[in-house]
């Protein structure tokens, strides 16, 4: 074939793969996995009765999945009555564009439904149940791609509350963590579903329920993820495991379940868990081929358990294990600079139980797992509520997380999802 023809077909499968910008948000914490949305211009505070509703839509049964948004999409996933299901959303109106079978419907622990948020590169997206089925499905019309199995194909191993992991989509590859000693971390060809490599922790380890994120450390590109014996990094190019932190009991080892996704800043990863733990500061450094890991703070009173923490300049935010306690701290030292503890909102709200954070124009956008919705002052000196809501069909132990992306705020909560308006008019 002429090497003009191929450069032009290249370029053609190039542009069928919607590019990702500054108002999308292709997988669980945005792009970058931090939680921080990219939008300006954004509503101070908000009516009385909340920012206005741009769309509802229903449907999706029972699960905790948040959303992803790309292009003129939105995607989601639910346990309806014979199955788990992968939905794709219309973006303007929230009109269903279509819907595909996963898998069986389930969930450990008691808490029914799937936990991923799905992935998208525009041309696929990516779902896995909470079985660990992982499916690959055409963004297009929502037929299956590729499937694999986290048990079957990888010989997989989760904790009791099933596979929570959203997909990690890198360049042409698709990360995950099966779990276990065969292949505790893999990564796949994201077109295809062939496997490009596989990593294993010694003695292997259990999938925890964090996702994956990319770090750079001495210039070696690194996935860095938080298991359920510890935080554990792989090379991204090999599969090698490069380093292990945090197996003992006092930390993250044998813990009831670590959640959060790690924070990467420069030489520095930020890890947390919940059920009383707390929260490290690590910094890693390259001698020669190998890597030292320094803990340079262990703050019990930085725990979260599924609310997650996000970094917003010099500063941590987060939720007291899933209390509802909001904390501020320095990044550098742990220092704790403000909870959330005893102070009343200023439009009283009484938003409870596990506080799921995203951060956009100055403002903490915090959804209480009762269903109440808050913007706050993203400061230093106190917590400090600006506005507030209540979902109408809020209850209590939904923790989809909330996304703020193209001037619009999205809220997940049970079989309903809501789209708010908060773009300044």
């Amino acid at each position: 074939m002429p090497r003009v023809l191929v450069a032009l077909l290249l370029a053609g499968l190039a542009l069928a793969t919607t590019a990702t910008g500054a108002d999308d948000w292709p997988t669980f914490r945005g792009a970058d996995r931090t939680g921080i949305s990219k939008e300006k211009g954004l509503l101070k505070e908000w009516p009385a009765d909340g920012p206005p509703l741009a769309w509802k839509a229903e449907g999706f049964g029972k699960g905790y999945s948040s959303v992803s948004v790309l292009g003129d999409k939105v995607f989601t996933m639910g346990d309806i009555e014979d199955g788990c299901y992968l939905f794709a959303l219309g973006r303007a109106k929230g009109e269903k564009v279509w819907q595909l079978k996963l898998g069986d419907t389930g969930g450990g622990g008691g808490y029914k439904g799937p936990r991923c948020t799905p992935s998208t590169d525009g041309e696929l997206v990516f779902a896995l149940t909470h079985n660990g089925d992982l499916v690959a499905a055409s963004v297009k019309d929502g037929k299956e791609v590729w499937r694999k199995s986290m048990k079957k194909d990888f010989g997989g191993s989760s904790g009791g509350w099933s596979y929570t992991e959203s997909p990690l989509i890198d360049g042409a590859n698709l990360i995950v963590t099966p779990g276990g000693s065969k292949a505790t971390m893999a990564a796949l060809e994201k077109k295809t579903g062939n496997t490009v490599w596989s990593g294993v922790v010694t003695k292997g380890d259990t999938a925890g329920y964090s996702s994956v994120v990319i770090a750079d450390f001495g210039g070696t590109k690194q996935y860095v993820q938080l298991m359920a014996n510890g935080l554990v990094s792989f090379d991204a190019k090999t599969g090698q495991m490069l380093w292990r932190y945090g197996t003992d009991r006092e930390r993250f080892g044998s813990n009831t379940a670590n959640i959060p996704t790690p924070i990467i800043s420069g030489e520095y990863v930020f890890a947390t868990a919940g059920y009383g733990r707390g929260g490290a500061l690590l910094k890693v450094t390259k001698d020669g081929d190998t890597f030292a890991v320094e803990e340079v703070y262990w703050n019990k009173a930085l725990n979260n358990k599924h609310g997650g923490v996000i970094l917003v300049g010099d500063k941590l935010y987060g939720d007291s294990d899933s209390n509802g306690n909001l904390w501020c701290a320095e990044f550098k030292t742990g220092k704790v600079l403000w909870t959330r503890r005893g102070v009343k909102g200023a439009k009283g709200s009484d938003g409870s139980g596990s506080a799921s954070l995203t951060y956009a124009d100055g403002k903490l956008y915090i959804r209480y797992s009762n269903g109440v919705v808050v913007l706050a002052d993203a400061t230093a000196d106190k917590y400090t509520e600006i506005s507030s809501f209540k979902v109408p069909n809020g209850k209590n132990d939904t923790w989809a997380h909330p996304v703020v992306v193209g001037g619009k705020l999205y809220v997940r909560e049970l079989d309903v999802l809501w789209c708010h308006d908060v773009a300044a008019k």
